[in-house]
């Protein structure tokens, strides 16, 4: 993400302006912050995850977005682009823009936003109640952090790896495969990787 010049706008103008805007911009108490584009890995994973969600929770009333659609929070004065959200509440319908009551938030990491999606956006995020689970997706290598909200509200992490054939995401009841999930990625060859 790219600070704008230090210009406060109300989330009116933020949301009037975004209409008009060629690029993405995230909204943080009156700031926005100009979004980069994505990796082929990043995209890939982002449209595999919306694509077999999108058949899992077809005729649910429950419903799918992916990249273009903005976290509302409104408590917090933010507006974020989650990767993939997925909404079951009806109240969402009434707001063509932004979604304020998501079950789950898929983030898909790069190297410029991870410490970001880490920290400060799930520390946001949290305060979203009707908000479950928070899932994190490596495009490095095959790994995925999903932290779900317990009954005492607290936020218990659940990592899988490519030694899992399969996660399940609670929030909308639903069994991926890595397979799946990482279908034509191709990973970028590291030193760390010893190649």
């Amino acid at each position: 993400m790219v600070a704008s010049p230090e210009i406060y706008i109300t989330p009116e103008e933020y949301l009037q302006m975004e209409e008009q805007s060629a690029i993405k911009h995230e909204y943080i108490d009156g700031y926005i912050y100009a979004m980069a584009g994505a990796t082929d890995p990043h995209v890939t994973i982002a449209l595999n995850l919306a694509s077999l969600l999108r058949n899992h929770v077809r005729g649910s009333g429950c419903r799918v977005y992916i990249a273009d659609m903005k976290a509302r929070i409104e408590s917090l004065n933010r507006f974020y682009y989650p990767d993939v959200m997925v909404t079951c509440d009806q109240r969402d319908k009434e707001t063509p823009t932004y979604k304020r009551f998501p079950c789950l938030i898929v983030e898909v990491l790069s190297d410029s936003t991870e410490a970001f999606d880490r920290g400060d956006k799930f520390a946001d995020y949290q305060v979203l109640e009707s908000l479950k689970e928070y899932v994190l997706i490596n495009t490095k290598r095959q790994r995925i952090d999903c932290f779900r909200r317990n009954d005492q509200g607290l936020w218990v992490l659940q990592f899988y790896t490519e030694k899992e054939e399969s996660f399940h995401l609670n929030s909308v009841n639903f069994d991926i495969t890595m397979a799946e999930l990482y279908e034509d990625v191709v990973f970028a060859i590291t030193s760390e990787s010893g190649l």
